[in-house]
């Protein structure tokens, strides 16, 4: 009976045990579950992207959304996948060796930067900070990914950014600098150093002023004194020009700028910060600039045109000889109001002019009003415009030419072209008669002296010997049929009948196949008709500078293809072109008669001839001719 009471006792003792054993394990399981479910809330809504793998096999177990959208894969995706292929190839090496500290160091925390790989390709650095799991019992890791693209972008913009001052300095030619007042030492950056050809060791050193700067007594003397005022607050800060002895053995000019960098109240004072930039080519082209502003005005002293600086149409400056042109002093003219120096008509084009923006006057000519001197008399002049800096003003610079002179001989020499014209007219006119006359005596005169033998032959042929009198006869025949061909060539040639009994074009064409007939040249010929008839004189001087062309382009320019034309211009003037792809020649070199006949003959005939031409370039004629002859022309043909 007691067995069985302590056996009931112990087993009502170990059912309590075992419930309270089941509802401690109830406990701890629903609050396992409870952490695991937090933990998990945590891993999904984490920031921070963060994923799960298997330590043995690499295979990623799971991902948050974060890692979706860090690595471009969804979940699923990423639960196929090793850690091995979010790596860009060449980075494999390093991903083992990490992966065997892992598994020397399994409970460690570890840290391993690299590039991590996105589903589209793109290639972001990042960090990455792995720690110990269990997950189903397997041994795991638990990866926090952080994406460092952003700040390797800024660090790469700050380095892009200081390269480009670098390079801003290396430009402008300006480095940076300390100066320790107490120690009179100084400390150069990189960029002073190469300014002052001095290499640049691993850091800045201090070092003393005498040392770093190789200057002269008083520039040294001035510098020390100036960095004493700096301390001593009697002066603001550090502005020198220096000149200093690189170590290359140039003398620079150095601009030295600096201040006092800010300090407590009683303690010792700082260092000032500064620069210093080689202002040699500056300065160099400062002196030049003064030395061209002396010769500028040496040069407006002795010039021998006007020339007059306005501002808001009243004089600041004029020179002597801009002066005398207008019957004043040059210190009396100061201040004179343009109105005062320009007649009344004139006065609002001189102002227009005055007004043209700089790129339309490199197109125009010199303006010519008529100007007005202090006795109230009147000359042209030739005025041309530019701007100038004077007095700190923007104003127009004025070069006046008197023009008095020059028009007196512009009118003397228009007098002696007139009588030129007339006089070379004449003599064409005189030549032409001449040639003609010749035609004349040539065709009439020797033409029936050989037709006469020719008859006198045919009666001999009557002679008894009939076959030496028919030999000889022939044989004479022949000859005089020969001599006459080339008398009535000559004849032609001297002056072709064409021109009188056909016109121009005719004659024209009949000359150009006469020259080309036997040479090896093209000869391109386009003959237009004409409104009218042109004037003899005109038919004249355009036949023979045509013939004058075509016999130098065949002659001397060695030419393959020969162009003429000759048509009526849209001006109503005769237009006679011949191009050529010859040789060509230097149009400012010695020019053959030839030339310069062409040119007299076209201005006799009131016309001018262009020649255009360069050396392998060929030559291009134009002629432009009046369909009627100019009066003076007229005139001196009828002297």
């Amino acid at each position: 009976m007691i067995c069985v009471t302590l056996l009931f006792a112990c087993a009502l003792v170990l059912t309590r045990r075992w419930q309270r054993c089941q509802a401690q394990l109830a406990y701890e399981q629903e609050r396992l579950a409870h952490e695991l479910t937090e933990y998990r809330q945590r891993f999904e809504c984490n920031a921070g992207a963060m994923l799960v793998y298997d330590l043995a096999t690499w295979t990623i177990r799971d991902a948050n959304p974060a890692a979706e959208a860090l690595l471009g894969w969804s979940r699923q995706e990423l639960g196929g996948m090793t850690i091995g292929q979010l790596i860009p190839p060449g980075s494999e090496e390093l991903l083992r060796r990490h992966m065997a500290q892992i598994v020397a160091r399994p409970d460690s925390e570890q840290h391993l930067s690299t590039d991590l790989q996105r589903r589209d390709g793109s290639i972001h650095p990042a960090e990455l900070w792995g720690s110990r799991l269990a997950l189903d019992g397997r041994a795991a890791r638990l990866v926090n990914m952080i994406d460092r693209s952003a700040e390797v972008a800024t660090r790469r913009q700050l380095d892009t950014a200081l390269n480009r001052m670098r390079e801003v300095q290396s430009i402008a030619r300006i480095g940076a600098l300390e100066i320790d007042p107490v120690k009179a030492q100084i400390r150069l950056s990189d960029e002073a150093c190469l300014l002052l050809a001095r290499r640049p060791g691993p850091s800045p050193t201090w070092q003393p002023i005498g040392d770093a700067f190789r200057i002269g007594e008083n520039d040294a003397s001035e510098l020390l004194q100036s960095i004493d005022a700096i301390v001593k607050g009697s002066a603001a800060q550090l502005d020198l020009l220096l000149r200093v002895r690189a170590m290359d053995g140039r003398l620079l000019t150095i601009h030295l700028r600096a201040r006092l960098a800010p300090v407590q109240t009683g303690a010792a004072p700082g260092v000032i910060h500064g620069t210093l930039q080689d202002v040699s080519e500056r300065e160099h082209s400062r002196q030049l600039l003064k030395e061209r502003e002396e010769q500028f005005r040496e040069l407006v002293r002795v010039l021998p045109d006007g020339v007059v600086i306005l501002s808001e149409d009243q004089v600041l400056y004029i020179n002597p000889l801009g002066a005398a042109q207008f019957g004043y002093a040059a210190e009396q003219m100061l201040g004179t109001p343009l109105q005062s120096l320009v007649t009344g008509d004139d006065l609002a084009r001189v102002r227009d002019y005055l007004n043209l923006p700089r790129r339309y006057l490199d197109r125009l000519p010199p303006l010519i009003p008529s100007m007005q001197r202090q006795d109230g008399s009147h000359f042209l002049a030739a005025l041309s415009v530019g701007d100038v800096r004077y007095g700190g003003r923007d104003c127009r610079l004025l070069v006046i030419r008197d023009l008095t002179e020059l028009e007196s001989h512009r009118a003397a020499l228009e007098t002696s072209n007139r009588e030129l014209q007339a006089l070379a007219g004449r003599l064409f006119s005189v030549q032409e008669d001449e040639r003609r006359a010749i035609s004349r005596d040539l065709h009439d005169d020797i033409g029936q002296s050989i037709t006469a033998i020719k008859l006198a032959a045919h009666a001999a042929m009557h002679e008894l010997d009939a076959t030496r009198r028919n030999e000889d006869i022939g044989q004479i025949i022949e000859l005089v049929d020969s001599t006459v061909t080339r008398l009535r060539n000559l004849s032609m040639l001297l002056r072709p009948p064409q021109l009188d009994a056909l016109g121009l074009q005719a004659a024209v064409r009949w000359q150009a196949g006469q020259l080309f007939r036997a040479s090896p040249v093209e000869l391109q010929m386009e003959i237009g008709e004409l409104s009218q008839r042109p004037d003899n004189a005109i038919e004249q001087a355009c036949f023979r500078i045509a013939q004058e062309s075509l016999t130098n382009a065949l002659r001397h320019a060695q030419a393959s293809q020969v162009q003429l034309r000759l048509n009526e211009a849209e001006n109503g003037q005769l237009h006679l072109r011949v191009i050529d792809d010859g040789e060509g020649f230097d149009p400012d070199g010695p020019r053959g008669l030839g030339l310069i006949v062409m040119r007299e003959r076209a201005q006799s005939a009131g016309g001018k001839v262009e020649i255009i031409t360069a050396p392998g370039e060929g030559t291009c004629i134009d002629l432009y001719l009046p369909i009627r002859a100019s009066q003076p022309l007229e005139a001196a043909a009828g002297l």
